[in-house]
């Protein structure tokens, strides 16, 4: 992205954004369009589109509101109504005027600080719950009236639905007199608050079928006890409060196919063939365990579209309900998948062959993809908010839901530091789609031909022909395939089948818990790599560390590799460096084979795993690449249990916490993932602390051997604290000086003695350190070991080498393994001299660190180290 002059005319802007274009997927022959756009900033949206709210006001969708629009005819401009680095949102939120109410409004979160005269919906809805006696008289007697109409022995529904009645009400209402044929009672959302009134009243209409009592406040105090008198003393109810009853049947059947309703209550005597002409029947989330005798063919002719989403049906096995559909000619079925027919659409087919759709999929899709889990009807995720909540903490809530993210680059390096964005109110309209009618890109204009001078936008164009009034959509996962976990991706925006995640998160369980490594070999005793003739080891460095502080006689520094015995390099020495070194297998080199095994997060965490199936020093961790489904299914279990839910999201290679986010929200783990591959871990959210603030400690490494393992621990470790009190509270998790303890490259260093931290550590928990100490020796010596047995390849006997590993202490002081570093920055070690506070003790001269490394690496020598 390099230029040198303005943009002046087209073919300007074609060389200086062509790779940015051909990125973007921007159709060639709108290019030209797009440049007249981007210089005159014409922002013409509002001719072709309008935004209408949606799903009761909590979200909006875009239409097209011109008559036409081609497919690739057009090419609009969306603002960036909001970019931000993560780290910096909340408080942007908080100080820039105006900000959180816009994206307040933007993400409809703020739909209950509007006014009245803005929701005169919402006037009417309350006068209509606050009605009169004379209202609900005025219903009934029209009901009376029809009833004559009919005959006296018609059965009667009826509708007081919101009225406003209360105990007193009720009761003088006499429905079981007036209405001696009641079937059907809707009393939803009044004001009743008395169980035995409730429970008198409406158990005197013996005839009922079907009552609903939904949000009156009696139902949160005594619920169980009014269900079961009614059902009790009502026998033939086949409906309670949108449930079906174990005894429901043919009414409630005729229900669900629109046959009963209002105008038609049914009649009150068994009318055969009232369900024949039946061909869709919605079940949904009616609770139903078992089907009754008149769910059958002989009764249900014509049935070919059945919906039995959100039903346990536990009280029939998946083969006696497979037989039972497979009787009907059903063209469509909504199932959940996992759920009562099984765990996979795949087998469903199988065994229902005449299905033309499942869960809204062609059935041909379904096979051609292999796809197990599918679902087209999934209900989009909500924003959800307390009202006490301030405006800038419900948008953090929301904005999951709405974010883009892209990376800013230029010729020598890749910003480490993603920037979010939330489109326009145009741009932020455009709902998911599988089939999505549009398509959005971020793309930088930069009319000084610099990156300097670059402005963000997103592109629209429609990629499909789209006409008056459809609503416009997009992919938001868009060149994201299965292979890339599209379908557990999607949870970040809807509901998916919880059900699915949580069996593949116990069956990875079950995989965990049968797993071990052999016992360790007995280590040799380690002889010098020092010749007979005493010549001294030559070095070759490229750490300034190592050549200012390695002055033991046995070695000499040199500037030619070549020439060198020991290659000690923070680069990798691959085959290339190597040929380009002139190296040979002979020369000692400060890595192992294969070591990404430890040192890269997502293969520390698979190496243990293997290993040992899951210790308890390994908090629960899922590499986001693969494991996705897995996570969301531990996800849910502990939402299930109301455990804790905080995890932390850190990228595979990245050092200094860079693009690392804590977070209790399901929606941002996921969306994480775009902006690098990464581990996602539980966070350690009772932490041992000193006077109040987190801490880690960083422990370093000599690895001599892998086979059989020989490793020592330095005798001096190193503590870091975190500058801010330690808290658990939301908007901290934003405070990078409170979650986090590495301050080398941005916050106040706050480095401690480790004498001086151990001996106060010690007074403040009353524990005793050496204990303590014990416990991180086994479990590094574990880590080692994981390595050894799942990845014999790394040992090579002219490979040794220095790790770093951070530890932490929970709040009962066991050790948790935070990340192992290859060639770690020791400019702490070299610079302070220290007490050792375990091994042999005594202090410990700074300068003589990477004396005592070679020392022990390459001269056999056990000075200030602990062998494990």
């Amino acid at each position: 992205m390099s230029a040198s002059a303005v943009i002046r005319d087209f073919d300007d802007f074609v060389k200086v954004h062509g790779i940015l274009l051909a990125a973007s997927g921007v159709p060639p022959p709108l290019y030209r369009q797009l440049f007249r756009k981007l210089s005159s900033e014409t922002f013409d949206g509002g001719d072709f589109f309008s935004i209408e709210p949606c799903e009761g006001g909590r979200q909006r969708r875009l239409l097209l509101s011109t008559d036409f629009l081609g497919k690739e005819s057009n090419v609009f401009l969306v603002d960036h109504a909001w970019s931000f680095r993560l780290s910096d949102a909340l408080q942007q939120l908080r100080e820039v005027p105006g900000l959180a109410e816009r994206m307040a409004t933007l993400m409809c979160v703020d739909l209950d600080l509007k006014s009245n005269d803005e929701n005169p919906e919402s006037e009417i809805q309350e006068e209509k719950k606050s009605g009169s006696l004379d209202n609900v008289l005025e219903i009934l007697q029209t009901e009376m009236d029809k009833v004559k109409e009919r005959g006296v022995d018609a059965a009667t529904w009826l509708e007081l639905e919101e009225l406003g009645i209360d105990d007193e009400m009720l009761k003088s209402l006499e429905l079981s007199t007036k209405f001696p044929n009641l079937v059907a009672l809707n009393l939803w959302g009044n004001k009743l608050k008395d169980a035995e009134t409730i429970i008198q009243e409406v158990t005197k209409c013996r005839r009922l079928k079907a009552i609903w009592l939904n949000d009156n406040s009696a139902l949160r105090d005594c619920g169980d006890r009014i269900s079961k008198s009614i059902l009790d003393g009502i026998p033939g109810l086949e409906i309670y409060n949108s449930c079906f009853t174990s005894n429901f049947g043919k009414w409630a059947l005729g229900f669900c196919g629109s046959i009963f309703r209002p105008d038609n209550p049914g009649c009150l005597s068994e009318c055969s063939g009232s369900l024949a002409s039946i061909t869709t029947l919605d079940l949904s989330n009616r609770c139903v365990r078992c089907l009754p005798k008149a769910f059958s063919p002989i009764m249900l002719p014509s049935l070919s579209h059945l919906n039995i989403r959100g039903n346990q049906l536990d009280q029939i096995s998946v083969n006696d309900l497979l037989q039972l559909l497979k009787s009907f000619t059903l063209q469509t079925l909504e199932v959940d998948i996992p759920g009562p027919l099984g765990n996979s659409a795949l087998q469903i087919l199988e065994y229902l062959p005449n299905l033309s759709f499942l869960n809204g999929i062609s059935a041909s899709v379904i096979t051609e993809t292999g796809k197990n889990v599918i679902d087209s009807a999934l209900q989009p995720r909500l924003p959800e908010w307390a009202p006490s909540e301030p405006l800038p903490d419900r948008v953090i809530g929301a904005m999951w839901l709405y974010l883009m993210t892209y990376r800013l680059a230029d010729e020598e390096k890749i910003d480490e530091t993603p920037v979010w964005y939330v489109m326009d109110e145009l741009g932020s309209a455009l709902r998911h789609s599988d089939d999505a009618n549009f398509r959005v890109a971020p793309f930088l204009f930069m009319p000084d031909g610099k990156l300097a001078s670059a402005v963000s936008f997103s592109v629209l164009w429609p990629i499909q022909d789209v006409h008056h009034g459809e609503e416009c959509t997009r992919d938001f996962l868009f060149g994201v395939g299965e292979d890339k976990q599209r379908s557990a991706r999607l949870t970040a925006w809807f509901h998916t089948p919880e059900n699915y995640f949580i069996q593949e998160f116990k069956k990875y369980q079950q995989q965990l818990a049968s797993r071990s490594i052999p016992a360790p070999k007995e280590a040799p005793i380690s002889r010098s790599i020092l010749q007979h003739d005493g010549h001294t080891l030559q070095v070759y460095t490229d750490i300034p560390h190592v050549e200012e502080f390695l002055t033991h006689p046995k070695f000499i520094l040199t500037t030619n590799p070549k020439d060198a015995d020991i290659i000690w390099t923070s680069m990798q020495v691959d085959p290339e460096v190597k040929k380009a070194l002139k190296l040979t297998d002979l020369h000692y080199t400060n890595q192992f084979p294969f070591e990404a095994c430890l040192v890269m997060k997502h293969h520390l965490a698979e190496t243990i795993l293997k290993a040992q199936g899951r210790p308890e020093w390994l908090q629960p961790t899922y590499n986001l690449e693969t494991q996705l489904s897995q996570l969301i299914g531990d996800y849910f279990v502990r939402k299930q249990d109301a455990l804790n839910n905080l995890w932390i999201l850190k990228p595979w290679n990245m050092a200094r916490t860079i693009d690392t986010t804590v977070t209790e929200d399901l929606s941002a783990i996921i969306r994480l993932m775009e902006t690098g591959p990464k581990i996602c871990q539980k966070y350690i959210e009772h932490p041992a602390l000193f006077k109040g603030r987190k801490f880690d400690l960083r422990y370093i490494v000599l690895v001599r051997s892998m086979d059989p393992v020989q490793i020592f621990l330095f005798d001096v470790f190193w503590v870091r604290l975190a500058n801010n009190p330690y808290t658990l509270e939301k908007s901290s998790l934003f405070e990078y000086e409170t979650h986090f303890t590495v301050m080398n490259y941005r916050g106040r260093l706050n480095h401690m003695n480790t004498p001086e931290f151990v001996r106060e550590f010690e007074g403040e928990h009353q524990v005793n350190w050496q204990t303590i100490h014990q416990g991180i020796q086994d479990m590094i010596r574990s880590v080692f070991d994981s390595a050894a047995a799942v990845h014999p390849e790394m040992h090579n006997p002219h490979s040794r080498a220095m790790y770093g590993v951070d530890v932490m202490l929970d709040h009962l002081f066991k050790p948790k393994l935070l990340e192992v570093t290859y060639c770690p920055d020791c400019g702490r070690a070299c610079k302070y001299d220290t007490e050792a506070i375990v091994g042999n003790g005594g202090v410990f001269r700074g300068r003589d660190f990477f004396n005592t490394v070679f020392e022990c690496l390459f001269l056999g020598e056990t000075a200030h180290v602990t062998p494990l």
